[in-house]
């Protein structure tokens, strides 16, 4: 028998995105895209005061306005529940934590600026926003609290009087009583005190939404940009609006930017349907990039106390870790969940015994948090990161030797943290040395002094991480075979701009012996595809990608035995080749729209692979940055990254999502700062006031891959997603706290290392202070 013709995709190949020729082309199609005919424009009123007691006049003047066709405040929509907090978990004193009622329109108190208190339906989008101008909001002042200390110090102002403080749930992991053993027992205690900024996600498309209603058939459907229609379909329609969830259709199409961000219903979505619903006509919400930065879940915000236990020979014994986040005004759709999973990995790539670690949610008048690219796992990574750096110095043992001496050795995998954490393969040692092999660690000193001797600091920093993602569970994917012998995959992930339809086609092109344009993929159409998990935690691949690969198994048998009734042969003798089923070593073949058009019902396959564990992604980032000192400007003169994925499934696509996210730590390392003054208004809310990362801020990264296939996961893959975003930012602030302690003496600073904090903590070194 010949050999079966060579492939030319499937898992490995280094293939350009299919989709972007439509997207450079501007041939996109967008939420804002979608005008269907006799649209109507919404606009929210929201709070201009952080917390107050609220009554609404001049109400019917609006409803009596020009081209207005409805006015909702909380009192039209009383039988609505309330947004949804999905995420409740059992306390350390046994006790599920309280959930403040967050109404989707505010009816008496409202509790951060951007607050929404009426939804404004009209012609045009400018007389929705003429007729909210005449809407009258009595503000009674409430006391507002700022700031997670303030808001836990004795005699605060209350957010929530009926809870009794501003504490929204405290909870544990690890052994508090096994810690406390392990600590009587250390020779040297080493803490440290870390703040994890505030974000505001920024993706490029800010937020939408069309509604519309058919009479005819009672539906609704609802157009967004998410990261899932599934889970929002279930959240709209069982948790807020109480109708079946046959009566809701939602399409997600492009998406410019989720972040994690956009996993989330907010309030606009179901306004949006009760307004289409009771006028009979499409409406439509766009928020604006201002309206995204008081509504729209910030990230992050933490402070978090640490202290790590050693031996006399700098071996890690133990780890206690003191977290508060911030929760903002509300509990968000999963916020508790956040710093919970961010802790369960707080010992890093470290065999530390034991751990205590203590979660304290706060509420604050401030925007609500919730998950944001690595949603917890960033926060644990930069903590335990910084934290070994200062082991390393405390104990004179370095950075490096510091965690080569602690951490968990390949001999010891799988191995199964205090948290419960089963981390099945790796190789940390090898990754780490790698990449202080490209960046010419040994040679750091010489380029020290050549930074000194023109009057600037240079320091070097390493960030071994370790996520976890992919959490256990599956995504059903189906296959099917069209009339014209191409195939379409229908699957329940959601791409936010990945480039989940070249990942998949590579796969069931190598399969089915089709080129790449020859596999549709739908996503995002909660009609077309039956169900499905979304995209979040770096799930799409290690999830979707075994099921559709065995799916695609399982069509191409389905196609061989038809095509082997065709050919009078055995399906074992049969390959799939150019859009033909052919025998191997022969001229005989039948094209696949043949066979489709042969099969007494369409050809299709439907298969979910699911798996038990998470995979844990982990790897080394290095980066070395120079400071000036007379300005406090930083700048990245190299960065290295050495990964570990498991499986490489495609390069390039690997390559962009790995430098999008350790961008976007970059840009939070040095840039990014959300500000709230005293009352409350956030100083912060545009990109006038809030700095991103710039292309020029930027260095040229230097990344390669040093797989251990999971064993996990069906075909090896641990998902990249978020790992840039986990293993960047500690890796710039060591080296920018190395340059400004070698250079100027400075113990301690704090993300962003922003110029200005940067020049400031010289000044403060230099004075003495």
């Amino acid at each position: 028998m010949n050999q079966m013709a060579p492939k030319k995709f499937g898992i490995g190949a280094p293939l350009r995105r299919k989709e972007d020729a439509k997207l450079i082309r501007g041939e996109g199609i967008y939420t804002d895209d979608h005008v269907p005919e006799g649209c109507l424009r919404a606009f929210v009123l929201r709070s201009a005061m952080a917390h107050a007691r609220i009554a609404l006049s001049g109400v019917d003047a609006a409803r009596s306005a020009a081209g207005v066709h409805l006015v909702l405040t909380a009192a039209e929509i009383a039988d609505l529940k309330p947004m949804p907090t999905r995420a409740v978990l059992p306390q350390k004193n046994g006790e599920k934590h309280a959930v403040p009622r967050h109404e989707v329109l505010c009816s008496d108190t409202v509790r951060f600026v951007g607050d929404a208190i009426a939804f404004i339906v009209a012609d045009t989008l400018e007389q929705a926003q003429e007729a909210a101008d005449l809407i009258e909001v009595d503000y009674d002042p409430l006391p507002v609290v700022i700031g997670m200390e303030a808001a836990l110090a004795e005699g605060a102002p209350l957010i929530w009087p009926a809870f009794g403080s501003n504490v929204a749930f405290v909870l544990g992991q690890g052994d508090d009583a096994g810690c406390e053993a392990a600590f009587a027992k250390a020779e040297r205690v080493v803490a440290i005190d870390v703040e994890n900024n505030r974000l505001v996600a920024n993706y490029m498309e800010p937020r939408g939404c069309v509604a519309e209603f058919d009479a005819a058939t009672g539906r609704l459907t609802l157009t967004a940009g998410t990261q899932g229609g599934h889970g929002m379909r279930t959240v709209i329609c069982e948790h807020i609006l109480g109708i079946p969830e046959e009566r809701l259709r939602i399409v997600t199409p492009e998406v410019g930017g989720g972040f994690g961000t956009k996993m989330f219903t907010y309030r606009e979505y179901p306004l949006s349907l009760i307004a289409a619903e009771r006028l009979g006509r499409p409406v439509k919400w766009i928020g604006e990039r201002m309206e995204h930065f008081v509504t729209d879940a910030h990230g992050r915000d933490n402070l978090t106390h640490a202290e790590l236990a050693l031996d006399g020979q700098g071996k890690f014994l133990a780890l206690k870790v003191d977290l508060k986040a911030s929760m903002g005004a509300y509990l968000h759709q999963f916020a508790p969940f956040i710093p919970f999973v961010g802790t369960s990995m707080s010992t890093g790539l470290y065999d530390i015994p034991a751990l205590s670690a203590t979660i304290t949610g706060v509420y604050e008048n401030k925007v609500p948090t919730d998950a944001y690219r690595g949603a917890g796992r960033p926060e644990a990574a930069y903590l335990i990161e910084r934290l070994v750096d200062k082991a390393g110095e405390e104990t004179g043992l370095g950075p490096v030797e510091i965690r080569k001496r602690n951490f968990i050795l390949q001999d010891q995998l799988p191995y199964t943290t205090p948290t419960g954490r089963m981390y099945d393969t790796g190789d940390y040692t090898g990754h780490l040395d790698k990449a202080l092999e490209e960046i010419d660690y040994a040679g750091f000193a010489v380029r020290q002094a050549n930074s000194a001797s023109k009057g600037r600091f240079r320091g070097i920093g390493i960030s071994s991480y370790i996520e976890c993602c992919a959490f256990p569970g599956g995504e059903e994917a189906t296959v099917e075979l069209n009339e014209n012998g191409s195939v379409t995959l229908l699957i329940g992930t959601q791409t936010n701009g990945q480039g989940h339809a070249t990942a998949y086609s590579q796969v069931v092109a190598e399969q089915l012996g089709l080129d790449l344009e020859q596999v549709e993929v739908i996503q995002g159409d909660t009609d077309r595809v039956r169900k499905g998990g979304g995209t979040g935690g770096s799930r799409s691949i290690p999830l979707g990608l075994p099921s559709v690969d065995q799916a695609s198994q399982s069509l191409v048998r389905k196609i061989k035995e038809m095509a082997a009734e065709e050919l009078e042969t055995g399906p074992e003798d049969l390959e799939l080749v150019d859009g033909q089923v052919r025998i191997v070593g022969t001229d005989r073949q039948i094209s696949l729209a043949d066979v489709a058009a042969r099969a007494p019902e369409r050809l299709m396959a439907r298969e979910e692979v699911k798996q038990a564990e998470a995979t844990y992604p982990n790897g080394t980032h290095v980066a070395e940055v120079e400071i000036d000192p007379e300005t406090g400007e930083v700048s990245i003169e190299a960065y290295v990254i050495v990964d570990d994925f498991g499986v490489t499934v495609n390069p390039l696509l690997l390559r962009g999502q790995v430098e999008g996210g350790t961008a976007q730590a970059i840009s939070q390392a040095l840039f990014e700062r959300t500000v709230y003054d005293e009352e409350g208004q956030l100083l912060t809310a545009s990109l006038l006031d809030y700095q991103l990362a710039r292309a020029a801020d930027l260095p040229a990264f230097s990344f390669q891959t040093r797989n251990v296939p999971s064993t996990t996961n069906a075909l090896g893959i641990k998902g990249a997603g978020e790992a840039g975003t986990i293993g960047g930012c500690a890796s710039i602030m060591n080296a920018v706290r190395m340059a400004l302690k070698d250079g100027a003496g400075v113990e301690q600073i704090d993300m962003p290392a922003t110029p200005f904090r940067v020049w400031q903590a010289i000044q403060q070194a230099r004075a003495g202070q």
